[in-house]
């Protein structure tokens, strides 16, 4: 048996909502953001609203808990702040208007 890379990161989504386009495109972001911070990224299929996001087991993300899904920007701090905390994002640690308020 293969053990598991660490850090691994797990992407729950609900299949009967589709969430599958939305999941990948969380997952490439975040490959795209730390290639070599992350050992392994899995996309998992689930049912019943689910859009969970997971690191080495810890709850990161709960669409559920937090009543949204995350914008990327803050999903890449999340994981940066356990994963690299020293590293800078660029434009995603920008600070910008608060999510769900309105753009100037």
């Amino acid at each position: 048996m293969i053990e598991p890379r660490s850090p691994r990161i797990e992407i729950e989504y609900c299949t009967q909502c589709r969430w599958l386009l939305r999941a990948a495109w969380m997952a490439q972001e975040l490959l795209t953001t730390f290639p070599l911070e992350i050992g392994e990224l899995v996309l998992i299929p689930g049912i019943g609203g689910v859009f969970e996001v997971r690191l080495d087991g810890a709850v990161l993300w709960s669409r559920q808990r937090q009543g949204r899904f995350p914008e990327i920007k803050e999903l890449k701090q999340l994981v940066r702040n356990r994963i690299a905390p020293d590293r800078h994002l660029g434009h995603s640690d920008a600070p910008g208007p608060a999510p769900g308020s309105p753009r100037s």
